[in-house]
């Protein structure tokens, strides 16, 4: 059978083959500036050395190192980079309100074996022309990363993708995420309903509740990310590549009383 000439149909007969909705095909994304980029990147780091900073806490400080800036616009970049503030108060993280939400379950929850517990998450990594989302899978017990994917989009697909890969190795009774909108998806409720697995859901504006998945995020940043100039997204790859190897394999725990994740995860 002879492969059709795409070029010789119009575009509305070519989305009907190739099953994709038209409107798609017209959209052109909208690069982001410079301003942006550098503005995201400083939010980023302030994050880092001031968890507990909201919106006009941040505008503050970016306003002393010379950036006009209004609550409004920082406030837009936050929810983008999903920002978490450590202190009851408004929850950053992007819910989609006509999703159902579910229960925290682990609160004084002692946890005691490996796959207890998978906390899932995603965080924002600047890159010199853009940015990238990190997602992890730790098991809580041993603190091992089961699998992580990086993506460039918010979109759930990947996330599905790396829960899929990590439910080969192993399933946990609960997975614990936060409220936003690519933890509350159809998609995502459905793969851990058919797996069989709890779902966990972050109190409203508790970051806390989640903290083993922050901690390693910022042990990721500070420890690698932050300490080496990469300028494409391979480069980056390679850096996060190294860095779970470390970590898994090598990187002592205190909270394991100095063992290593992997070793702790084997073991049990």
């Amino acid at each position: 059978m002879l492969e059709p000439d795409f070029r010789k149909i119009c575009i509305k007969r070519q989305c009907e083959l190739l099953q994709i909705n038209r409107t798609g095909t017209y959209y052109q994304p909208k690069p982001k500036d410079g301003s942006q980029i550098l503005l995201m990147q400083l939010i980023d780091l302030i994050h880092m050395k001031h968890p507990y900073y909201g919106s006009r806490r941040m505008v503050e400080e970016l306003k002393g190192l010379g950036y006009e800036v209004n609550c409004k616009r920082i406030q837009k970049y936050m929810r983008l980079m999903r920002l978490k503030i450590h202190y009851p108060g408004p929850n950053l993280s992007k819910r989609n309100r006509q999703h159902k939400i579910y229960p925290y379950l682990l609160r004084n929850v002692p946890i005691t074996r490996v796959n207890q517990v998978w906390g899932v998450d995603l965080t924002y990594i600047p890159m010199p022309k853009g940015h990238m989302y990190l997602f992890v899978i730790i098991d809580w017990y041993s603190r091992t990363i089961i699998d992580y994917q990086l993506s460039n989009t918010l979109e759930c697909d990947f996330i599905l993708r790396c829960l899929k890969r990590g439910f080969t190795k192993a399933k946990p009774e609960i997975i614990n995420s936060d409220q936003g909108s690519q933890f509350t998806s159809n998609d995502y409720i459905s793969l851990l309903k058919e797996q069989e697995i709890k779902i966990s859901m972050d109190s409203k504006g508790r970051a806390t509740d989640n903290a083993i998945t922050e901690r390693f995020f910022r042990n990721i940043k500070q420890e690698k990310l932050y300490l080496y100039a990469y300028e494409t997204v391979g480069e980056l790859r390679a850096l996060v590549d190294e860095y779970m190897d470390f970590y898994n394999r090598e990187r002592k725990h205190q909270s394991l009383d100095y063992q290593i994740p992997y070793n702790v995860y084997m073991a049990a």
